[in-house]
């Protein structure tokens, strides 16, 4: 082989190794970032059913170093995409990862909406019954852990099965609704703790609906074909 092209068959090599170096961090910092959200939710959940004013005060402090991640993590991207030119399926995976992050930091905001219900309901004695949102929480931070690594892996079979239970987490968002609506309408003084709980609940569904639009992604990566999984 001619040395010209010896030097170039190393070139490309130590650029393929930079390449894997670069989409291995990006792919950290989202395995980070779903971590952290999922600690989020769960948080945010304890500190409404306890309506700890503390915790919440600590899950909506902790979003910063979700949005921290997720600038670091697009920092990488745009260079990778910059100094490496990637192309055809690894600037897909990419430019699908920056997404994500994005859906992520908007995910941790939700769950700092929780917290933040939860810290207005911190003293209040009027109690409303809403059992259902322990489960929707559980689910929703399965649902982040399961379609980051879906994600991670490209694997379609898993994020569909993660798009499909979302329509479990809108079941618990309907009955949560209904029950608390219902004793709102019998007592006055739990209107005001009622619409806290019924905020917070919706937080936790958008949550679902956000996990929905990683599982599109995934498997658009996987297929190369643009589909709505929540019709």
């Amino acid at each position: 082989m001619h040395p010209a092209e010896v030097e170039a068959e190393r070139h490309a090599q130590r650029m393929r190794e930079s390449l894997d170096l670069e989409m291995r961090e990006v792919k950290d910092g989202v395995l980070r970032m779903g971590s952290y959200v999922e600690e989020q939710i769960l948080a945010a959940h304890d500190a409404l059913v306890t309506r700890d004013a503390g915790l919440a005060a600590k899950v909506i402090a902790s979003d910063g170093r979700v949005n921290e991640t997720q600038r670091a993590v697009a920092g990488i991207v745009a260079m990778t995409i910059a100094t490496q030119a990637p192309v055809a399926r690894d600037l897909r995976f990419l430019m699908a990862l920056d997404r994500v992050t994005y859906e992520l930091e908007r995910i941790g905001d939700h769950a700092g909406s929780v917290a933040k219900q939860a810290r207005k309901l911190a003293g209040v004695t009027s109690m409303v019954t809403y059992d259902e949102l322990t489960p929707m929480a559980q689910l929703a931070a399965r649902q982040v852990r399961d379609v980051v690594m879906a994600l991670v892996d490209i694997d379609e079979e898993v994020a569909r099965r993660v798009a499909q239970r979302d329509d479990e987490i809108d079941r618990l968002y309907h009955q949560v609704f209904d029950d608390v609506l219902t004793e709102m309408r019998t007592d006055p003084a739990k209107v005001d703790p009622g619409t806290r709980i019924l905020f917070a609940a919706h937080y936790l569904e958008r949550i679902g609906d956000r996990v929905t639009n990683i599982a599109e992604d995934v498997v658009f990566l996987a297929t190369g074909e643009v589909e709505d999984l929540n019709p």
